[in-house]
């Protein structure tokens, strides 16, 4: 039988993300790159949204409905300094949870196509 999981199976679908998000969100507050972006946000919805978005990026369904990527940054102005702090969270909080190499590549390719929807808004 052939391996057609996606990365979103082989995490452990929306629980395990869940995880990740919350993980996530720990090393994204510590830092004081990005931090202060968030210290207005409802951080309960903003981790829905992100285990939603995440679990798409990894081949899940996409149930993503909340505003597009650049409505929900305009006004941030964010610079790829703010962008690349929060792949490497992505990508640590990812390896964290025991996600290889290559598939957090595999999923931070996702994240990298919006990345011209959330610069310089």
């Amino acid at each position: 039988m052939e391996n057609t999981k996606t990365l979103y199976e082989k995490v452990g679908g929306e629980p395990a993300i869940s995880k990740v998000v919350d993980y996530f969100y720990e090393l994204v507050l510590a830092d004081d790159t990005v931090n202060e972006f968030f210290k207005n946000t409802d951080m309960e919805k903003q981790r829905r949204h992100q285990t939603k978005f995440i679990s798409f990026a990894l081949g899940g369904p996409n149930q993503y409905s909340g505003k597009s990527m650049a409505k929900a940054h305009e006004g941030m102005n964010l610079q790829p300094v703010h962008f690349n702090a929060i792949v490497k969270h992505l990508h640590d909080s990812l390896a964290h949870f025991g996600v290889s190499e290559q598939e957090i590549e595999q999923a931070l390719s996702h994240v990298a196509e919006v990345k011209d929807d959330v610069l310089y808004k």
